[in-house]
């Protein structure tokens, strides 16, 4: 009879081990193109200008009501100002900027996102123009009840001078005056995904 009772309690702490060393693994989403969303904007001395970008592809990997990493791919070929300037979405797309000829996409990839609930801070690798560089920002997470959608939506400040983007930059050119373009610009992107 002892036999039998030490039997069953080894049974089931080799199951509780086993259960604690083989924790649920993330089920990756795709994020969907057409209903996912990327902006910008970038700001000068004399004012700003904003537009759109098209998300080429991206996936998360979604824990239970968790997103614990990811990729998405911009298509930088499709920057768009939102007032249907050709001439400066010519310029964006020239090497004085993203040279999309070169680098037609920038990349996003999470390695980690700290916090609970829906409120996190995401951390990543951005690569443009060929260049990566690590940064982190606030996002905001949603899991649908049924577990078949997810969302992460957030604001990414980039300091375009770390990726080679130098034109208007103060930081190299100091006698620009008011023709002058900060640094930072700001991408507000908006990733949906479904299993």
């Amino acid at each position: 009879m002892k036999l039998k009772i030490s039997s069953i309690f080894l049974l089931v702490a080799v199951v509780a081990l086993s259960a604690f060393k083989n924790p649920t693994k993330p089920v990756t989403y795709t994020v969907d193109a057409a209903k996912s969303t990327i902006t910008w904007i970038g700001k000068k001395v004399t004012g700003s200008h904003n537009g759109t970008v098209a998300l080429q592809s991206g996936s998360l990997a979604v824990n239970g009501k968790s997103v614990t990493g990811g990729t998405f791919v911009i298509d930088m070929t499709s920057i768009k100002d939102a007032d249907g300037s050709a001439k400066l979405e010519g310029h964006l797309k020239a090497d004085d900027f993203f040279g999309t000829a070169k680098f037609p996409t920038s990349t996003f990839v999470i390695t980690k996102v700290a916090g609970s609930g829906a409120n996190v801070t995401v951390t990543g690798n951005l690569t443009i123009k060929g260049i990566t560089k690590p940064l982190s920002f606030p996002a905001t997470v949603t899991v649908n009840a049924d577990g078949t959608a997810s969302a992460l939506a957030g604001k990414i400040v980039v300091d375009r001078t770390k990726y080679d983007i130098k034109y208007g930059s103060k930081s190299f050119f100091d006698s620009i005056g008011d023709k002058a373009i900060d640094d930072n610009f700001e991408l507000s992107v908006k990733l949906v995904a479904k299993k």
